[in-house]
């Protein structure tokens, strides 16, 4: 049975890899901007999306990506997809998933949330405020970017890493119950959102309905952070359709109480992967030798095979966009 469903994943890998080969035969081109918002610091993202223009090589953080910098945006009616990162991360955590996005003849518009980055955590507990960055962005990629023509505003689906996962859960509809934190703190302490808990100061609660945004129709959750505070109550609202991944040895969030809580109170099964071998951090991409000297602890222990996953969790993203955004 587990071969039987290796070979499915892979075939389909091939499939999408193949349409996404017809969607868009061009490159990839790439840009960052800096968003204006009312009453906050402005909102760092980084933009992929379909051009014509000739690729060259250009460092990215501590990695690099080949792409056309500043290029025009090829075609018309692209769907777009924002992008959520973890905490502590970046816009450019998920480029070759963007990438991947991009080459099928999708705009990915990838925030970086404001005061939880690499280089800011001074929200890092904010996590209820996040949902909010993704309606900036979809309101700026719709109605300001310079290709906003090319997207396509009827079709806007959504993709979020760890805090990312959250993030988007909350804005597809998810109503957190986040006093469900203590409780699970003073039974696993160990954890790490227990863990960070302790290390930053409590931000006041006083926002305890994240910002929901039903542009967003199709979504990618990839090992949520806080699934215990999803209670079915608190997902009942959440109506699209979502594509669920989880790691089957995530040491940083594990099970039962993060994406199989999830799973388990979503009104809707969703379309659920777990990835043999996995730990949490394998979500990123393929660390650089600079990154992976830099963050060790997010490249993993060289046993699993991060690009080959990748090959296929980049192809089955691309699938599932494609199915459920048409």
């Amino acid at each position: 049975m587990e071969m039987a469903m290796k070979l499915h994943i892979w075939l389909a890998g091939l499939a999408a890899l193949a349409w996404a080969g017809f969607a868009h035969a061009g490159g990839v081109g790439y840009e960052t901007v800096s968003v204006p918002v009312v009453g906050d610091r402005p909102l760092k993202m980084s933009i992929w999306y379909p051009t014509t223009a000739p690729e060259a090589a250009e460092p990215l953080a501590l990695s690099s990506q080949v792409v056309a910098h500043g290029a025009p945006v090829a075609g018309q009616g692209h769907p777009l997809i924002v992008v959520s990162h973890g905490t502590g991360g970046s816009d450019a955590d998920h480029f070759d998933t963007a990438q991947a996005l991009a080459r099928a003849g999708f705009v990915v518009a990838a925030v970086a949330h404001t005061g939880d980055t690499y280089d800011d955590r001074s929200r890092a507990l904010r996590i209820i405020d996040r949902p909010r960055h993704l309606s900036v962005a979809i309101d700026y990629m719709t109605q300001a970017w310079q290709g906003h023509d090319a997207v396509d505003a009827a079709r806007i689906g959504a993709f979020g890493f760890s805090a990312g996962g959250f993030t988007v859960l909350a804005a597809i509809g998810g109503e957190p119950d986040m006093s469900l934190t203590d409780r699970h703190c003073a039974v696993h302490p160990h954890f790490y959102d227990c863990q960070m808990l302790r290390m930053f100061p409590r931000q006041s609660a006083t926002a305890t309905v994240p910002a929901h945004d039903s542009r967003i129709r199709a979504a990618v959750i990839a090992a949520p952070a806080l699934g215990y505070a999803f209670t079915p109550a608190g997902l009942a609202k959440v109506k699209v359709p979502i594509q669920l991944w989880r790691a089957e040895w995530d040491t940083v969030l594990p099970q039962p109480f993060y994406a199989e809580t999830v799973r388990r109170n979503l009104p809707n099964p969703p379309e659920h992967h777990v990835v043999p071998g996995a730990d949490h951090f394998d979500f990123l991409p393929p660390c650089s030798p600079a990154l992976a000297k830099a963050a060790p602890s997010i490249c993993g222990d060289g046993v699993f095979d991060r690009a080959a996953f990748h090959a296929t969790f980049n192809a089955e993203v691309v699938r599932f966009f494609r199915k459920t955004l048409g």
